[in-house]
């Protein structure tokens, strides 16, 4: 089932529906039962997804932002996973109800390519948050190949395009289909496949798991 919806993430339409019994036991098997209030945001996500199929993409990034900004915490890896630097999958990190900065744009993002926002308008894209003063990442999203991309952040629950967001400063960006670099221009030049970014790939292994 996981490999199956995996194919799904990568290419082609997501809008066929996610068995969350079949989610809900396999990972029980690998993490242990849940929490009343872990099981109580899977179905709060599992209600957004039944409840978003037909939302225009705009609507999308609003609702999906929003959820996942309120109904997880900040908190860093070493706190949630006894790690430096985990990336958690959208269940790993509902379960949690925790998370940092790479969490919540790998939930936001999956999510919305379920909902079928094509691969082309989306990238995770890691900054330099100037106020934090640290490494950051954010959802961005491409109306248009050309267009200014509109940033989808756990730290407001605003989402502005790019241009407006002259705190961060974009260092790399990328998705299932390639890894981007900010040019001289402003534009993003693609410079090779994201299957270099060894943590992208322990994500979609344990998607696969």
């Amino acid at each position: 089932f996981f490999i199956s919806c995996l194919l799904f993430l990568l290419a082609g339409s997501l809008r066929a529906d996610w068995d969350f019994i079949t989610i809900n036991q396999r990972t029980e098997q690998l993490y242990g039962p849940a929490t009343p209030d872990a099981r109580r945001r899977i179905d709060e996500w599992q209600t957004l997804l039944a409840n978003s199929l037909n939302k225009e993409e705009k609507a999308l990034l609003s609702s999906v932002n929003q959820f996942f900004n309120d109904r997880m915490l900040f908190r860093d890896d070493i706190v949630v996973w006894n790690q430096e630097d985990y990336w958690a999958t959208p269940i790993e990190a509902l379960r949690k109800g925790a998370g940092d900065c790479e969490d919540y744009a790998l939930a936001k993002y999956f999510t919305l390519r379920h909902l079928g926002v094509p691969a082309d308008k989306l990238r995770i894209t890691y900054v330099k948050a100037l106020r934090l003063n640290k490494a950051h990442m954010v959802v961005t999203y491409y109306p248009t190949p050309t267009s200014i991309p509109l940033v989808l952040d756990n730290l407001t629950d605003k989402i502005q395009p790019a241009t407006e967001r002259t705190d961060l400063i974009p260092v790399y960006a990328f998705n299932g289909g390639g890894l981007w670099l900010p040019g001289a221009s402003g534009s993003n030049k693609r410079v090779g496949d994201s299957k270099r970014l060894s943590r992208w790939q322990d994500v979609l292994t344990k998607m696969r798991a």
